[in-house]
């Protein structure tokens, strides 16, 4: 699939036209220069390779059972060999990551809890909070990652100001930028650990009230003795939160199961990385542990969801049942 890496724009720029095998950062790169961008979510068509060896395209006006199938099913019903993308006008994005002590946790707790409640909604937010450690500094952190789509100059965007009013950590990649796509989407894998070779994502989903919030923390918290003597992992957790009004819409274009869905959601993600295969077993093992904990909280306190996300599932997660 590595070479079917093609991106094309149409010529009325509303689409483009992907390749399987074409990466993100080409995909950026080509609408960046043309003050554009596009979402993975956002598929208008499918070119598949069916099991009888035939190529059928699907989209609302063209197999739209299949289309509407692949839209939260994968690649279940055939082989992915391009994507018409919706693009959408996009300049500069403002972008921030502030680290936070774990003394701060509860006035992050409160502060998210505030920012997921979907009348706080503002189309242009997008972010994610959690705690990482890293066993090479045995340093456990709040972090915060955040994005603005519409920034004005370089001004904080008052949606977040809670956020960056909470106690810092002074670091090196902390702070705020304004930059395009391209630039932001290299950022982020700088962040990756260096020294790791393996990766895991697991996910659950709740209700994201603040004691849910503060939960999550708590059991993070007290997962970390079970991986802090491998070597070189980072063990993260984060929280995503769609709004209803972003999942609502489209809800029954696709089969993603939300249609029934009104209030806030969050997704949960852990995603530890490390460096030797001998430790494979012992962070597969404390993953699953962790998320039983977290959803077991989450049934606790009455924030429980069954959605699975499927970009973060582990191998054996039932998402589609989901």
């Amino acid at each position: 699939m590595r070479g079917l890496d093609s991106v094309v724009v149409s010529g009325d720029k509303s689409s483009v036209t992907v390749g399987a095998g074409a990466t993100w950062d080409a995909v950026y790169e080509t609408l960046d220069a043309l003050g554009l961008s596009a979402a993975g979510g956002r598929v208008a068509g499918f070119e598949v390779v069916l099991a009888d060896g035939s190529v059928v395209e699907a989209s609302e006006q063209q197999n739209s059972d299949l289309w509407l199938a692949l839209r939260g099913g994968c690649n279940n019903f055939g082989i992915i060999t391009s994507l018409d993308i919706k693009t959408f006008e996009q300049s500069l994005l403002w972008s921030s990551l502030t680290l936070n002590p774990l003394s701060a946790v509860d006035q992050q707790a409160r502060v998210y809890a505030e920012l997921m409640d979907p009348a706080k909604y503002d189309e242009n937010a997008s972010f994610l909070f959690g705690w990482s450690f890293n066993s090479t500094h045995k340093l456990s952190v709040a972090q915060n990652q955040l994005i603005y789509t519409k920034p004005s100059g370089n001004e904080v965007p008052a949606f977040y100001q809670p956020v960056l009013d909470l106690p810092t950590i002074p670091y090196p990649s902390a702070g705020a930028t304004v930059a395009n796509m391209s630039t932001l989407a290299r950022q982020g894998v700088s962040l990756q650990p260096p020294q790791a070779a393996r990766y895991l994502s697991t996910t659950v989903t709740f209700v994201p009230a603040e004691a849910m919030i503060r939960a999550t923390f708590d059991a993070y918290n007290a997962s970390l003795p079970s991986v802090q003597d491998i070597a070189s992992i980072r063990w993260d957790v984060n929280l995503e939160a769609p709004p209803p009004q972003l999942y609502a819409r489209g809800a029954q274009d696709n089969a993603l199961g939300l249609a029934d869905r009104s209030g806030p959601l969050a997704v949960c993600l852990l995603s530890p990385a490390w460096s030797r295969a001998d430790d494979d077993d012992k962070v597969y093992a404390a993953a699953g542990a962790l998320m039983d904990e977290i959803d077991r909280r989450a049934r606790d306190l009455g924030a429980h969801d069954p959605y699975i996300y499927m970009n973060y599932a582990a191998p054996g997660q039932e998402v589609i049942a989901s």
